[in-house]
């Protein structure tokens, strides 16, 4: 064996070894496959080699040296921000590699950037996966949701190391083929949208019980330490109760109370809105949480609001008690209802792109490793079990059943916000899509009239086909 031949024993590359990516790499090497990771950051390089001491690592600052440690035909991984760092980097590694060598985008890619990289690469005889990857730093480490499309005979090659690194749940890995182009990256942007609508959710169920029962940072910390244990189980409920736990060094007092109200994005949430709008399929919850963000971004203008309203929230009227169990099964009524929207996008955009997504199988990798990891999510798994082609789980019988034996939570809970003048728009707007949804009439007819009124638009009739138009102004002759 040459010296050449020697050193490329390196099964996998890594380009990116910020938190993410140098987690993934001592993720995957852990799991017995050797790893080269390359950055143009030294310190990063430097905190790869001090973490991988032991293991069958090896990092680099140079391009050429780390191309020169990988087993041919090379795979190579991509954990940069998206957008053009991800152009960047494939433009610096194209030179060296060659024809069957395989590109893996597992950054937050926008999928219609996928697209194009993939026809742009496919055309230099370059494999290229898109791969959605979700857990963040903790589940980078020790098991990540990941969610690859692409060529299924590229993905056939580094399955073994994916299904390897990501968690696990009852020994399933939570990885699978989604389907061809960008498949991968059009569903981890569906599961952003969800996170999105989920964690506004929270927030307004924070805002409640702050102030409208009075309740402290203990007494939240309980609520939601409690809704943990039962059918709010999940990650984010998980999370929140630790949060409101935490104590600032710097201060003595509970973090959240120092943090700042001001929530920013980087571009998932917004995509997942832009792309319903194009396929024409609501995602209200989804939608109203991104422009939430963006309204929290405006905090001047709010405090101009309020000194020129002057309206302080009212608390909550009746026993505090119940309104807490009425505010856990609202929430989880509002959750049912934003995973229907996500998944409707999924099952409307699978047909569209040609991704022919198996969705119980996207519901499968998301229980483990993942941010919006629930335990709905085995009743969404079943729903598509029993009905491959639900085009929205409101349809399902088992999660309609729950949702009726949760709506009147989820009203009353609505109702008394709007008295008490605390704004829960995201429960609203669930609750708005939900009635919306189930009503066999809506007065879209008379949307009909007005367009064919002002515009000559046009509308369909009940009794007749075809389109038709009216003179709705008598004009003298």
């Amino acid at each position: 064996m040459t010296t050449k031949q020697s050193q490329q024993r390196y099964a996998i590359g890594m380009v990116g070894l910020g938190v993410m990516g140098r987690n993934l790499v001592l993720n995957m090497a852990g799991h017995g496959f050797p790893v080269a990771g390359y950055d143009l950051n030294p310190s990063q390089v430097e905190d790869l080699r001090k973490e991988s001491a032991g293991q069958d690592i090896c990092g680099t600052e140079n391009i050429n040296d780390f191309i020169a440690l990988l087993r041919p035909p090379r795979a190579v991984i991509i954990l940069v921000p998206a957008g053009a760092p991800v152009d960047s980097v494939i433009k610096d590694l194209l030179p060296h590699l060659e024809r069957g060598d395989l590109i893996i985008d597992a950054g937050n890619s926008y999928f219609k950037d996928t697209d194009v990289r993939t026809r742009n690469l496919s055309a230099k005889g370059i494999h290229f996966l898109g791969v959605g990857v979700s857990g963040g730093e903790e589940g980078a480490r020790h098991g990540p949701s990941i969610m690859p499309g692409g060529p299924k005979e590229a993905y056939e090659r580094v399955r073994p190391v994916f299904e390897a690194a990501a968690a696990k749940v009852d020994g399933a890995p939570c990885v699978t083929w989604l389907g061809p182009g960008s498949a991968g990256h059009f569903v981890k942007m569906v599961h952003n949208g969800i996170e999105y609508g989920v964690m506004q959710l929270i927030a307004e169920t924070y805002d409640l019980m702050k102030r409208g029962l009075g309740l402290n940072d203990t007494e939240v910390h309980e609520a939601y330490a409690l809704w943990d244990k039962g059918e709010l189980n999940g990650y984010l409920v998980e999370i929140t109760g630790h949060i409101f736990s935490k104590q600032d060094e710097k201060t003595g007092k509970r973090l959240i109370d120092e943090i700042l109200d001001v929530a920013k994005q980087k571009g998932t949430g917004m995509w997942t809105s832009q792309s319903a709008m194009e396929l024409q399929v609501p995602i209200p919850t989804i939608d109203l949480a991104v422009a939430m963000r963006d309204l929290s971004v405006f905090a001047k203008e709010r405090e101009q609001a309020d000194a020129v309203y002057q309206q302080s929230q009212r608390r909550l009227a009746g026993d505090h008690d119940t309104f807490l169990t009425q505010l856990g099964r609202a929430l989880f009524a509002a959750i049912i209802i934003t995973y229907a929207q996500g998944m409707a996008l999924l099952a409307v955009a699978s047909k569209k792109y040609k991704y022919n997504l198996d969705l119980e199988a996207v519901a499968l990798i998301w229980r483990g490793g993942c941010i919006i990891r629930s335990a709905l999510l085995e009743d969404i798994c079943a729903a598509f079990r029993s009905r491959r082609d639900l085009p929205n789980l409101l349809l399902d019988a088992n999660l309609s059943r729950m949702l009726m034996d949760h709506q009147e939570d989820l009203r009353q809970v609505v109702c008394q916000a709007a008295k008490s003048g605390i704004p829960t728009p995201g429960l609203m707007v669930s609750l708005g899509y939900f009635d919306a949804y189930r009503s066999a009439w809506l007065p879209a007819n008379l949307i009909q009239a007005q367009r064919d009124y002002f515009g000559a638009h046009t509308y369909e009739r009940n009794d007749t086909k075809g389109t038709f138009h009216t003179e709705w102004e008598e004009h003298e002759s």
